[in-house]
């Protein structure tokens, strides 16, 4: 069985003190909005940064309070949050609508600001539908002045998708979040994993031999802390807003990776359609290589990876002009085994991969010549992701009745949103439900809680249901039919207003 310890990418985005775009930023006026939703967290208002707009969360979201950030000039994206003080609640959930079987690139981002007047931000967990996905700890970025962000890759499972945030035992003050995007992936993007099963979680993802900050990016500027780097302006230094879109229509980040190892820069054209995780072209334009007849040795990632299974794409491309008269062929292996041989990383490039690679600690890729080939080999990208086990499932339609019941009370309790079982320790507020494979709801404790409103009919639906507690509330309407006759109910409704 995988490690259930999650490893996700941190990236580092630095606080900008003013934005502005250079001339290679601009984007044209007739640049689509990426497929999707990009949600500003805690805004009161719709913001375009670049060719991306990002829309406010109501509607997403049903609990939580918003918040500005209190320092100047900072990028509109992170310069609101939405954060949970409510500690009576299991977890805060967004609910986006999704299509069901469709993959998802599901990114969540963090940059605390001390907006409760803390010092240090809070450590809590995240959770995408049912699954747990990793503890959001964002102090040492935050010490920097840096946001964090996290990427996760599932399917939907029915119409809407859940990305909640719950306490820990050690979470001192509130959650928060700052920015949710939830991208539709193209159905040929990392098909191999059988997301009935699994998600996977960003590790990783490199261009090689480039020392520029993402495939492109909004300059921005700020006041200059330590030593400064911008020629002629010793006030200032200067970093970059991540953004990849339009040359990624997925808006993937694609970091620098550059090592010891001689850079190289292609001169043939690149077509991401060629590609089944369809790689932007720019992500593919420079490599790392080395000299005729002698190894490539790359140790990537930097960061050493727990024990776990993981997903490894590998990307080659040819940087010199195509001719019928000169190849590129290696193997190539990963810590020492074998991960394919004999391969051609001809001008229109070739991806390889491995869905479910055991690996620990640090991760090694060794290119090895062919002796027949002209020229040294060569390396221009690199995507790692954790394989997660989902944390099982809730029954659909213990799921559906669930949900409707929530939206017939006026007011449900805060943490109704989301899975109403799993994770087993944040099932809602007042449900017990079964173990196992598919789970079940058992019984409904929500007496004294003061609730209004009145009870869904699909609550006969719920037919594991085995007692019912709504006993002194403020209920109204009729109690269905198919709970007063379902056989073996211990059903509670005095003190009501019922019918």
């Amino acid at each position: 069985m995988p490690s259930r310890i999650a490893f996700p990418l941190l990236a580092l985005v630095v606080v900008a003190a003013a934005v502005f775009p250079s001339a290679s930023s601009q984007q044209p006026a007739a640049v689509p909005q990426p497929r999707g939703f990009y949600i500003n967290c805690g805004s009161d208002k719709d913001v375009q940064v670049g060719s991306i707009k990002w829309v406010r969360d109501e509607g997403f979201t049903a609990v939580g309070n918003a918040s500005t950030i209190d320092k100047p000039g900072l990028l509109p994206v992170l310069a609101t949050l939405r954060h949970f003080p409510d500690a009576t609640a299991r977890k805060y959930c967004y609910q986006l609508p999704v299509v069901r079987g469709t993959r998802y690139l599901v990114r969540t981002t963090y940059f605390y600001g001390g907006f409760d007047g803390g010092k240090e931000p809070p450590v809590f967990d995240q959770i995408i539908d049912g699954t747990h996905w990793s503890a959001v700890n964002t102090t040492d970025n935050y010490r920097r002045g840096m946001s964090t962000y996290f990427e996760m890759v599932a399917e939907g499972w029915g119409k809407t998708l859940s990305v909640c945030l719950a306490r820990r035992n050690e979470t001192a003050s509130s959650p928060f979040i700052s920015a949710l995007e939830v991208i539709d992936l193209d159905d040929s993007m990392y098909n191999t994993t059988d997301y009935e099963m699994y998600a996977m979680s960003t590790v990783a993802r490199n261009r090689f031999g480039s020392k520029s900050e993402i495939v492109r990016y909004v300059l921005v500027v700020r006041p200059c802390v330590r030593a400064c780097v911008r020629p002629g302006n010793p006030d200032v230094a200067w970093s970059a807003y991540i953004s990849s879109y339009p040359d990624d229509q997925y808006n993937r980040y694609w970091a620098p990776f550059a090592d010891s190892n001689p850079a190289v820069e292609s001169h043939s054209p690149i077509s991401p359609g060629d590609f089944w995780n369809q790689p932007p072209a720019k992500a593919l334009k420079s490599g790392v290589t080395t000299s005729r007849g002698k190894k490539l040795t790359v140790r990537w990632p930097t960061a050493e990876l727990p024990a776990a299974t993981y997903y490894v794409a590998l990307y080659f491309q040819d940087s010199r002009t195509a001719s019928p008269y000169s190849w590129r062929v290696f193997d190539v292996a990963v810590n020492g085994k074998e991960f394919f041989r004999g391969l051609n990383a001809s001008a229109a490039g070739v991806m390889v991969y491995s869905n479910m690679m055991q690996l620990s600690g640090k991760m090694e890729i060794v290119l090895t010549p062919n002796e027949t080939s002209p020229v040294g080999p060569l390396i221009n990208a690199g995507e790692i992701y954790q394989i997660v086990p989902l944390g099982g499932k809730t029954a659909t339609r213990d799921v559906v009745a669930m949900g409707d019941l929530a939206r017939s009370l006026n007011n449900p309790p805060p943490d109704w949103a989301g899975d109403p079982c799993l994770p087993q320790q944040h099932s809602w507020t007042g449900v017990e439900c079964s173990q196992g494979s598919l789970v079940r709801v058992l019984s409904l404790d929500l007496k004294n809680h003061g609730l209004s409103g009145s009870l869904s009919d699909s609550m006969g639906n719920l037919t594991g249901m085995k007692t019912i507690y709504l006993n002194n509330n403020n209920l109204t309407g009729k109690i269905p039919d198919s709970l007063k006759n379902k056989a073996g109910l211990d059903l509670r409704t005095e003190g009501n207003k019922f019918e």
